[in-house]
This record gives C-alpha cells, structure tokens and sequence, in this order.
C-alpha cells in the first residue's frame, strides 16, 4: 500500500503527459487504484470506464484486464484476456475513425 501511494502520482503525471487514446490496466493492482475500486479483477475486467484527472484534456477510456501471471496459472481466462484485448483494437478503430 505504501509503495502504490508513492508511485501512483508519478503514474498519474506519466498519463497527462503522454495523452493516451486509450488505457488498458493489466491486473488486478493496476485496476483496483487507478479506478479507486475495491473489487476483484474479475468483477473489473471486461467493461469499460472513463478515466480522468485534471492534466487531463478530456476523459480516456480505460479497461482492465488480467495479469499474464495469473493468465499462467489460469489458462482458462485466456479466452477472457482475448476478448479485452480484441475490445483494445475495436475501441482504437472507433476513436481514429472519429
């Protein structure tokens, strides 16, 4: 907990910075602070949430999925990890499009 609240700020800035298009949070740490969530990374992953802060032009979509460790020890969620990650691609088609 110590070691997120130092590093979170600097993760934030990172973000203002570069101005993403989009925002994929891989695992369940990833998801649980920079959405200031408290559930699992299997109630987070799959849906989509804006995410913003004030360096921050406007909101950016954000989505979670899961870890490659827990991936390893999980190969069944694989098929879930896919279908973010297929999610990715359809949402940065949209956005270039528009």
């Amino acid at each position: 907990d110590a070691e997120v609240a130092v590093c979170l700020p600097f993760l934030v800035r990172h973000i203002e910075l570069v101005q993403p298009k989009v925002i994929l949070l891989v695992g369940g740490l990833a998801a649980k602070n920079l959405f200031a969530r408290t559930e699992g990374i299997t109630r987070l992953r799959g849906h989509w949430r804006s995410w913003s802060s004030p360096g921050l032009s406007s909101s950016v979509p954000a989505l979670a999925t899961f870890h490659p460790a827990y991936l390893l020890r999980n190969p069944a969620h694989k098929r879930l990890a896919w279908r973010d990650l297929l999610e990715i691609k359809l949402k940065l088609r949209a956005l270039s499009q528009s």
